[in-house]
């Protein structure tokens, strides 16, 4: 149960566990605009699946949502959905109103995800690839050719053929000959237009860099729901170092994600400390038990969910954001002071 007490509150720890999305940063706009994709492409409700898979790894997710991803799949699919949160983080910025017309797409969108079959009541918008946001005086957009699509492959077989009657494959489901091309500039073109509707810009919370610069090297962690290509962008667009110790949910040293308290033992572990005398900062349901799972104190943030939403889910400390708590170097310890 959260601590409510009107006095500030000190204590001691040695070291920091972070997460980080909904803690240090916040990209949520760009992960469930990833997510709604998804789940346009299965024909399932987008709602539904923003709120069943937040906190949680998108290798988790993934299988539960296209449980057709074989294993040895897996890793790629995952890279390919984390480029599409950055593409919609990068996109208002890159191309959208006030942006360079020629701006270059520096997170391109995978082909797999172009080609994720559209489910009836979600068909991709037949927009050519030189269409135009006149509303928003968004630039036209130009799609990047595909010299060859005999390198890329599809989530499945049956996947692409409900695109196309025309497609041949290798016996691996890869396109030897097809008509896509037209297919996939559409498609692209499509989500270039919603992408720039919206800012999904990364940014860091309040409270975060000063918390961060309080903290001596070696004595802080990040543990994570995102795996690398995602966790390293989002930090590193709002100018954070990513610590030495960062465990992604692509760590193959990892059984399970959160809720399991797996992600911050191993941090812990890595950092040459007792997860038990560590502090977690956490901002979802899913995060925050794992962090009472570890053992660790844990410091809640109302960041990203409605405080009743978090508060009965064994946090120590319940505070609206960052700025509530500050930290200052005691001997080889750090003090901590929870303002009410």
């Amino acid at each position: 149960m959260s601590v409510d007490t009107s006095q500030p509150q000190t204590f001691f720890a040695d070291a920091v566990l972070f997460d980080m999305d909904g803690t240090l940063t916040d990209s949520i706009a760009a992960v469930e605009a990833a997510w709604g994709k998804v789940a346009k492409d299965i024909g399932q409700d987008p709602e539904y699946v923003i709120s069943a898979t937040h906190g949680k790894r998108a290798v988790d997710n993934l299988s539960v949502f296209k449980p057709h991803i074989q294993s040895h799949e897996m890793d790629d699919e995952v890279q390919a959905f984390e480029e599409t949160i950055l593409y919609f983080a990068d996109a208002y910025r890159l191309h959208g109103p006030g942006s360079q017309p020629d701006s270059p797409i520096t997170t391109a969108i995978p082909l797999s995800y172009m080609l994720s079959p559209a489910k009836s009541g979600s068909t991709t918008p037949e927009l050519s690839p030189s269409s135009s946001v006149s509303s928003s005086g968004a630039p036209s957009f130009v799609a990047p050719h595909f010299p060859s699509l005999s390198n890329n492959r599809f989530p499945s077989e049956s996947s692409a053929v409900s695109e196309c009657n025309t497609c041949n494959f290798t016996p691996e489901g890869q396109i030897k000959e097809c008509g896509h091309s037209e297919m996939v500039e559409k498609r692209l073109a499509a989500w270039q237009l919603e992408a720039v509707g919206v800012d999904r810009s990364v940014r860091i919370l309040p409270g975060v860099k000063e918390m961060m610069n309080s903290l001596p090297q070696g004595k802080y962690a990040v543990a994570t729901s995102g795996a690398k290509t995602y966790a390293y962008g989002c930090m590193t667009r709002v100018g954070i170092t990513p610590p030495e110790i960062t465990i992604t949910a692509d760590d193959k040293r990892l059984k399970n994600g959160k809720p399991f308290p797996d992600p911050f033992l191993l941090a812990a572990k890595e950092l040459g400390y007792d997860a038990k005398n560590c502090v977690v900062f956490e901002d979802s349901p899913s995060g925050i038990r794992a962090g009472v799972a570890s053992g660790a104190t844990v410091i809640a943030v109302c960041t990203s969910h409605e405080r009743k939403k978090i508060e009965n889910c064994g946090a120590q400390f319940l505070v609206n954001n960052m700025e509530n708590v500050h930290c200052e170097l005691a001997g080889n310890q750090l003090k901590f002071t929870v303002d009410p």
